[in-house]
């Protein structure tokens, strides 16, 4: 196999949603209080919903830019590339990237639906929730199938609508559904009490993936304000650990065996080491610890329900007989700072070449149509989506992939020597988000 060759699928990519998201799926009352999208006389963006604010972009969406102009700009839709929210471009974006199909979070409204479980009026954030899902489901994986792996959000608030809502777009196609890895930063019970129990019945009912996304509900910590930011993002990948470890405990994933579970945007070199520490601590403990972990160690569970999902992890790739070749998928992290769009092909081969052909098309691809139950196949020949294909297609239509500046906007001031601090950014967010607040 050569790199032209791969067949790539991103199992995490993330939408900055469209002005006009609600517009098809809502009417009346229901449309007039859903999420706005306010923008003041400066252009900055922000999206306004039930007294709070949402700065619209920021490092979630700077790619296309230089590297230097990373930040918490840009601030409008103008500042970016048009595939952050516009469907059509986003394949053009794609293809140029070799990407054959892609499983997308959003921003506004979370990785996990997060802003709507954060609302006051909770009976319109039901309404408004399942009109995101039909946008996501209809209109943005719809216009192109295929091409995406349609991922829900649910309202976990109300145990009754998330089961009826896990049904209902199981129905129209949804393959996953995201939900934030500690529900108890919402109120919510946390996931080992039996208030769950509905929902790991009716995700294993209609055969869904659970993608349990970074930062949706452990924050990554940082040491303190004055930490440099750089040490913040280095563990932020990691940070997943926590949830990883907690799931891991819990008891439906012996009750249900086909449970499914995609961490997502965690990487995978610390994987074989968090294996090894829970078979031993369960070793050493279980004597006294009532563990559900008698007959069978920890790290069988987790290689038989846990996608391990990764970015660029070389050492992770060199090691994986200790992380299991049918647990691992490849994301992208499109539009996000992480992500090394046009360029992952290059990159990637450079990391996965060592392997077989057929451990190659695993990690790429086969993994992850598994484990989302996703045929991308039936709606497109494979050799049409190899990375060569579609990079020759990005080049026919002239897809553009030169850097677009717009300035910038430095957490410090011009000319400071210091690091960057975790403060730093913080402080720019608050700012940022004020702006949105005074733009709506």
């Amino acid at each position: 196999m050569e790199k032209n060759d791969m067949v790539l699928i991103s199992v995490d990519d993330h939408i900055s949603e469209p002005p006009d998201m609600f517009k098809n799926h809502l009417s009346g009352a229901d449309l007039e209080s859903a999420p706005q999208f306010v923008v003041d006389e400066n252009g900055t963006s922000a999206w306004e919903y039930q007294g709070m604010f949402l700065p619209s972009v920021g490092l979630n969406a700077v790619v296309g830019r230089p590297l230097e102009e990373y930040g918490m700009e840009p601030t409008s839709l103008e500042q970016l590339r048009k595939g952050v929210w516009d469907v059509d471009a986003r394949i053009d974006d794609m293809n140029v990237n070799g990407i054959a199909a892609s499983l997308n979070f959003g921003s506004a409204v979370g990785f996990d639906g997060g802003r709507f479980h954060k609302a006051p009026d909770k009976k319109a954030a039901a309404t408004h929730l399942r009109a995101y899902n039909d946008w996501h489901i209809d209109e943005w994986c719809g216009a192109h199938p295929g091409r995406f792996i349609p991922c829900a959000i649910l309202p976990t608030w109300d145990m009754d609508a998330t089961v009826a809502e896990i049904h209902r777009v199981a129905k129209k196609g949804a393959k996953a559904v995201s939900v934030t890895e500690n529900p108890t930063v919402l109120g919510l019970p946390s996931i080992h009490n039996e208030y769950w129990e509905p929902f790991w019945k009716a995700i294993t009912e209609t055969d869904m993936t659970i993608c349990c996304h970074i930062g949706a509900g452990n924050p990554a910590p940082h040491a303190s304000v004055e930490t440099p930011i750089e040490a913040w993002i280095t563990t932020m990948p990691m940070s997943i650990a926590t949830g990883a470890a907690d799931w891991l405990q819990l008891k439906a994933l012996h009750d249900y065996p086909s449970l499914r579970i995609a961490l997502s945007e965690g990487g995978i070199g610390w994987v074989p080491y968090f294996m090894e520490r829970a078979d031993y601590s369960n070793w050493r403990h279980k004597a006294w610890t009532n563990t559900i972990f008698q007959d069978i160690k920890p790290s069988e569970i987790f290689k038989k329900h846990f996608l391990n999902c990764f970015i660029d992890d070389k050492f992770g790739l060199q090691n994986i007989e200790y992380i299991g070749e049918d647990n691992i998928a490849y994301e992208c992290d499109y539009p996000h700072s992480d992500t090394l769009w046009p360029e992952v092909p290059e990159y990637l081969w450079d990391s996965i070449k060592h392997l077989t052909d057929g451990q190659i098309d695993k990690i790429t691809h086969g993994n992850a149509m598994k484990w989302f139950n996703f045929d991308m196949f039936a709606h497109h020949a494979k050799e049409d989506l190899t990375v060569g294909a579609l990079r020759a297609q990005a080049e026919k239509d002239g897809v553009d992939i030169s850097l677009k500046s717009s300035g910038g906007a430095r957490p410090v001031e011009e000319g400071t020597s210091r690091p960057i601090t975790s403060g730093d950014l913080m402080k720019m967010f608050k700012q940022h988000a004020q702006k949105g607040k005074e733009a709506a």
